[in-house]
C-alpha cells in the first residue's frame, strides 16, 4: 500500500505564492505516475496538473498553465506544486494522487492511492 501526505498548504493572498508538497510512504512511487487535484466547495473535484513516473511529461489544466509548475524527486518520493500568481478562484483542497501505471492521466478514476487533502485559500 501507498499513503500520500501533503502538506503546505496554507491562507495567501492574490498573487502570493505557494509550494504544496506530496511525501509518499510505504513503497516508492518512482515508477508512478502521479498527479494534484483540487476541489472547492459545491464543486466537483478537477485535474490540476499531472506528471509521468520520470518526470518528462506533464499536464496542466488550462485554468493554471503558466502559474502551476508539477515536478518529482523520485529520490525523496515526493511531489511538488509550485503555484505562483494565485487567484482566489484558486481556493480549494488540494489532494495528490498516484497511479501504478507510469503514464499520467486527467481522470480521477486512474488514480489509485490518494491523499487526505490540504486547504489552499486565497483571499483577495
Amino acid at each position: 500500500q501507498v499513503q500520500l501526505v501533503e502538506s503546505g498548504g496554507g491562507l495567501v493572498k492574490a498573487g502570493d505564492s505557494l509550494r504544496l508538497s506530496c511525501a509518499a510512504s510505504g513503497r516508492t512511487v518512482n515508477t508512478y505516475a502521479m498527479g494534484w487535484f483540487r476541489q472547492a466547495p459545491g464543486k466537483e473535484r478537477e485535474i490540476v496538473a499531472a506528471i509521468s513516473w520520470s518526470g518528462s511529461n506533464t499536464y496542466y489544466a488550462d485554468s493554471v498553465k503558466g502559474r502551476f509548475t508539477i515536478s518529482r524527486d523520485n529520490a525523496k518520493n515526493t511531489m511538488y506544486l509550485q503555484m505562483n500568481s494565485l487567484k482566489p478562484k484558486d481556493t480549494a483542497v488540494y489532494y495528490c494522487a498516484a497511479r501504478v501505471a507510469g503514464v499520467s492521466s486527467v481522470l480521477i478514476t486512474g488514480y489509485d492511492y490518494w491523499g487526505q487533502g490540504t486547504q489552499v485559500t486565497v483571499s483577495s
